[in-house]
């Protein structure tokens, strides 16, 4: 027999691979589908690639890749006999479950046992070879197969702050010796004892001692004392004060110089008087505990209950559409985005309703394309295949999985983020873009989806000392709403609540009951059409700096319009913090009034002038020294770094944001860190460059034979800006893409007279343009304007009527933290999409979301 399966595997042998370090074993999850080793037909890992495929979708990869060995790996997850000793599903020290799989949570462990089968699968034919069958193969196929069974799951090889780092027991844990000292935390109030710091408290668990942190660990601020007193008196544990909960604590060990966990946390606490369970008891942040003075923690237990509809008895819903999203940790945000997103009919109809094309002309390795994942989600998410009711039998509800895990689609769309790729929680606005962004740069020559939500904006920019204007139009997909809380219905009442919270902090007392800000959703959109003043604004009339103040109507308007809720603020320690407020939001919008109307009768038009090019004074005196570099706040780079930014991308925001402080140069960086060369060095011409000069006249003049490469003229256009306006804005700024961006922004002036030029352009030139610009002043209920160049930004005008459809809602004190819930309504119902779990809503809490969601009313 050995001889014949050796015999049978020579044709086979030079496409068996032994996994080396580096490669990926995907064990867990199918490429095309969300089918796993507990799926009914199990999982295929090719021997070549190390892919994992479902049973669906494996004789499609042996057809294109004509890869032939397979190891199929089965769990088994049955119920327990009758009087069968309980315990915790085995693991590795059962011979029979020898895969290294993530256990199923949903199966508790006194009740089902598991069973691990592999064996080797030749294709067409489905030869099968179980394993282990070491003496019967030969040598290099026994030891591939080893190594893939013994390998880590794909996205256990993760960088160490990757999402799913592990954090392991502190040594000091257990032998932990604490001080009868007689000190007893207060609830609140508290300061770092070695100076006025109120942010960033860490309490040393040995002494009680409450010091500042560094900013070496979370990302806030500090000078340092909590590891001062470690290096006084070699007391190794500190928990951080404002994130406790029976389960989750942020526990550092100055020792093992790492965050560590504590498995007696409630007792360590216990003894300087916290008692973690009634913090539970009393409100909760999703494992996030706020004892902040802005965001004290009652509050957070209303809208924890509110928005997840805590204490109703909820019916479950199945099937399609209706199939939840595993928390993968933190994860809450993507979830919440993907399922709005894919009860869009553009959406589906982009991924779902092109499947097969999708699969048939996927890469070699599906797992890092995004079409292919797109299409993976959508339909996982609306095929029904993996939201099916329970059902009691014999093999436990296997064939009834509770909703899907996203690991191999969060590994790709965060892949080189820094925030999206961490373990940490996420503003789901900013993923929201991210992914807009995503889609726009995969789908050149394919149905984009985004043409849904993509909308122009007319900016109408006045000069205060010549009464003369500009108006301008740029692209948009997200309409920010203010919340004016000098608004709010109930001032009176939030004035005594605070005065009643400054008074109870003085005292160390704790704060009285928190009040939420009730703002009439009317007074949010006349502070959207408020004039807001534009810095360091430059008149073309005046030609130099003057005071601007700039006001946005729509231009046009879109199919889907998604309007965030300005809730958060940046406080001191540059965590965004959340406004605690209601808003009456209604089911219905008609935002005609906001529509633009361009130049108007009376009004004078601002020249059409471009302002000069300022470089750094000491760039000008030593411009023949390129070795010189620019003026920049070190300190504050060096601020921002220590967040986790790179350096020379700190600097550069410092430097373009005119060194305005950090505050600025942070909305700089969130602004620019998609872009290729966001962390290269600073670069700046010199006027020994061949780059711009500027003429007496104040014009800016560009050689002829400057012209941009295409790679950053693709870069700026998939943004959503025109190509004219790219190449000028490249050409005037040496082909520097952060330098072109801000050009652009504040060169927008210039728009007006690309677009109408456009047409008579594509007589002499081949290049593109976005014609979609030029109906500044028109609109209609048309679908697409009938001039718009198909190869530019589409724009869907039509009524500025909505109706409202879903929203997504935050809990929590920050963006960093928290969990993210979201309702749709479907088939005339409110659902709420608790991560894995869904429900028919019964109170919808559309007052304290987040994000919403319009759909267009058809015109009548």
């Amino acid at each position: 027999m050995a001889a014949d399966l050796g015999e049978l595997l020579v044709p086979y042998m030079p496409t068996i691979r032994v996994p080396r370090s580096g490669d990926r074993v995907f064990k867990n999850e199918c490429a095309f589908s969300y089918d796993s080793p507990e799926s009914e037909g199990g999982l295929y890992v090719c021997m070549n690639t190390f892919l994992g495929f479902g049973r669906e979708h494996v004789e499609r990869h042996y057809r294109k890749t004509g890869q032939s060995v397979y190891m199929h790996l089965k769990r088994h997850v049955k119920e327990k006999a009758t009087g069968a000793a309980g315990g915790a599903i085995p693991r590795r020290r059962n011979g029979k479950v020898f895969l290294d799989l993530e256990l199923n949570r949903d199966f508790n462990g006194d009740e089902y046992e598991c069973e691990d089968e592999a064996k080797l699968v030749i294709f067409p034919d489905h030869f099968e070879i179980p394993l282990p069958n070491i003496e019967e193969l030969p040598a290099l196929v026994t030891i591939a197969c080893d190594a893939v069974l013994n390998a880590a799951s794909a996205y256990k090889k993760q960088e160490p702050e990757s999402w799913d780092e592990e954090i392991q027991v502190s040594k000091h844990a257990r032998s932990l010796r604490q001080q009868d000292n007689g000190v007893r935390i207060p609830p609140s109030g508290w300061k770092c004892q070695k100076c006025e710091m109120k942010e960033n408290l860490w309490l040393n668990l040995s002494d009680g001692a409450v010091l500042c942190g560094k900013w070496f660990f979370d990302g806030a601020g500090g000078n340092g004392h909590a590891l001062d007193h470690f290096k006084d008196t070699n007391f190794p544990l500190a928990v951080k004060l404002d994130n406790l909960t029976p389960d989750i604590a942020d526990i550092y060990s100055f020792d093992e110089e790492e965050a560590v966990l504590d498995p007696q946390i409630s007792e360590h606490l216990q003894h300087f008087g916290i008692d973690i369970i009634q913090i539970q008891r009393n409100g909760t942040d999703n494992g996030h505990h706020n004892t902040d003075n802005t965001n004290n923690v009652r509050p957070r237990v209303s809208e924890w209950e509110v928005i997840q509809e805590s204490g109703m008895k909820l019916k479950a819903v199945y099937g399609s559409g209706f199939t939840g999203i595993k928390n993968l940790g933190n994860s809450c945000y993507l979830g919440t985005t993907m399922q709005v997103l894919f009860s869009i009919p553009e959406f589906q109809r982009a991924y779902v309703g092109n499947l097969q094309r999708i699969y048939d002309y996927s890469p070699l390795d599906p797992s890092t394309d995004f079409s292919t994942q797109m299409a993976k989600l959508g339909h996982g998410l609306l095929s029904g295949l993996y939201s099916k009711p329970p059902m009691k039998s014999e093999l436990i509800e296997q064939h009834q999985p509770k909703g899907i895990s996203l690991k191999m689609f969060k590994a790709l769309v965060s892949n080189g983020h820094p925030e999206f790729s961490s373990n940490r929680q996420q503003d789901a606005q900013k993923f929201f873009l991210h992914l807009i962004n995503l889609v726009e740069r995969n789908s050149v020559g394919s149905e984009n989806p985004n043409d849904a939500f993509r909308y122009l904006v007319e900016e109408r920019v006045q000069c205060c000392q010549t009464q003369k204007v500009r108006y301008t139009q740029k692209v948009d997909y997200l309409m920010q709403l203010p919340a004016p809380i000098e608004a709010a219905s109930n001032r009176e009442e939030l004035i005594a609540y605070e005065a009643k919270r400054n008074e109870a902090e003085e005292n160390m007392r704790a704060p009285p009951e928190p009040v939420r800000a009730r703002i009439p959703f009317t007074a949010c959109l006349q502070a959207f059409t408020e004039p807001e003043n534009v810095p360091d604004f430059w008149s073309s009339e005046l030609q130099a700096k003057s005071a601007g103040v700039k006001t946005s109507r729509f231009a046009s308007f879109p199919e889907y319009l998604v309007v965030q809720i300005k809730k958060f603020t940046f406080v001191v320690d540059w965590v965004p913090k959340k406004v605690d407020l209601s808003i009456d939001i209604p089911d219905f919008l008609d935002l005609s009034r906001l529509r633009g109307t361009g130049l108007q009768a009376g009004e004078q038009e601002l020249p059409d002038l471009t302002p000069p090019i300022v470089l750094p004074e000491d760039t000008r005196n030593n411009s023949m020294n390129s070795s010189d570099s620019p003026e920049i706040d070190e300190s504050a780079a060096v601020q921002l770094a220590e967040m986790g930014f790179p350096l020379e991308a700190c600097r550069k925001a410092i430097y373009y944001t005119g060194n305005m402080g950090p505050e600025m140069a942070f909305n700089w960086i969130i602004a620019h860190m998609e872009e290729p060369d966001f962390a290269e060095p600073l670069a700046l011409p010199t006027f020994m460059d061949p780059g711009p000069s500027v003429a007496s006249s104040g014009l800016a003049a560009t050689p002829l034979d400057n012209h941009p490469p295409e790679e950053s003229i693709g870069i700026l256009t998939s943004m959503g800006f025109p190509r004219r306006h790219t190449v000028q804005a490249l050409k005037a700024t040496n082909n520097n893409l952060e330098r072109a961006l801000d050009w652009i922004f504040t060169h927008t002036e210039r728009e007006e007279e690309e677009t109408s030029d456009a047409l008579s352009d594509m007589a002499d030139t081949t290049e593109p343009n976005d014609s979609a610009f030029s109906n500044a002043n028109t609109h209609s209920d048309s679908t697409l304007s009938p001039d718009q160049d198909a190869s530019g930004p589409q724009i869907k005008d039509g009524p500025g009527r909505y109706e409202l459809f879903a929203f997504i809602s935050h809990i929590g004190a920050s963006t960093m933290s928290g969990h993210y819930v979201c309702h749709i309504k479907k088939e005339g119902r409110w659902v709420i999409f608790n991560d894995h779990k869904v429900c028919l809503s019964e109170r919808p809490p559309k007052d304290l979301g987040y994000i919403y969601f319009y759909r267009r009313l058809s015109s009548s």
